[in-house]
């Protein structure tokens, strides 16, 4: 234990006051900053004490990070120098202690002067939680036929975690089941490189893709004669293949698909082969046309 000097502690109490997701606690605020606001959503409390020097490390850990999640938690400084009596209620006694408030009652505490690595798992777990309570509700307005409601809930979600591939991967699935292809199709566009390489989003951006073409493709009949007439048009193949796709006649759409990986492997940004990867998928490992279309896949990657 060691006392703060004075300079030191000015200058926490001025990089707090420089971050709105930071407040300080008082016997008369308690109630409203910490109980009323883990209402809605996660409040920590940081029991500290000036004289404590593991306190003065993890404080600006602990503020750098509410400013980093940008007011997906509440970070509330409890001096227990001046609030011992409130500190004891709540069974800290050591210090430094967070606790972890919500709905007006402690879910979790860590204590000690953790590393910043350590603080951000314990934080994105409750991160995490909130988006389960999110996608739980966005589940039940699915299940009541609300479907704008349960896309609503998970839009508010992914915005506020624009880099989970999970939330991504949910508010697309409700725009298909909308059949908003067109919006589906445009986010997938512009969700973060993360997002985009994520596996799951890849196949439901070439499924949104098929879609799509095959939505404004010719009939059948017609682009067969365009391929009749010029074996090279590869739009006119990703077109029937797309239509196969909706038509559940993969094999049909992986053969063309297969064609135009012959052809032009980078073709639309690889679209052959990440169609062909989202039929995979789709029918499964154990799938007899997957298994003879994967070895002719990999043999056209060979060359």
């Amino acid at each position: 234990m060691f006392s703060c000097t004075p300079v030191t502690y000015f200058i926490i109490v001025r990089f707090m006051a420089h971050s709105p997701y930071v407040f300080d606690a008082t016997a008369e605020n308690f109630h409203t900053l910490v109980l009323e606001n883990s209402d809605k959503g996660p409040v920590l409390v940081n029991y500290w004490s000036p004289r404590a020097g593991p306190c003065l490390m993890l404080m600006p850990r602990l503020i750098r990070l509410a400013t980093e999640f940008g007011g997906r938690f509440l970070l509330v400084m409890l001096n227990t120098d001046d609030l011992g009596l409130l500190a004891r209620e709540h069974g800290v006694n050591s210090l430094p202690t967070i606790k972890v408030f919500r709905r007006g009652k402690v879910v979790d505490t860590l204590r000690g002067a953790e590393s910043e690595t350590v603080l951000r798992e314990f934080i994105s777990k409750h991160m995490l939680r909130e988006t389960s309570d999110k996608i739980a509700a966005s589940v039940q307005g699915y299940q009541r036929e609300d479907l704008d409601q349960a896309v609503r809930q998970v839009a508010e979600a992914a915005l506020s975690e624009p880099e989970n591939p999970h939330l991504a991967i949910d508010l697309v699935k409700l725009l298909m089941l909308q059949q908003r292809f067109a919006q589906a199709e445009s986010l997938l566009k512009n969700f973060p490189e993360k997002v985009r390489d994520h596996p799951e989003i890849q196949d439901l951006s070439a499924h949104v893709s098929f879609i799509r073409t095959a939505q404004e493709s010719p009939p059948v009949p017609a682009l067969e004669q365009t391929l009749s007439d010029s074996p090279d048009d590869l739009e006119a193949r990703y077109q029937l293949c797309a239509v196969k796709i909706t038509q559940n006649d993969y094999a049909a759409a992986m053969q063309q698909l297969l064609e135009i990986a012959r052809r032009d492997f980078d073709f639309r940004g690889q679209a052959a082969s990440r169609g062909m990867h989202a039929i995979f998928s789709l029918l499964g490992v154990d799938n007899e046309l997957v298994r003879h279309y994967r070895t002719l896949l990999d043999e056209v990657m060979q060359k």
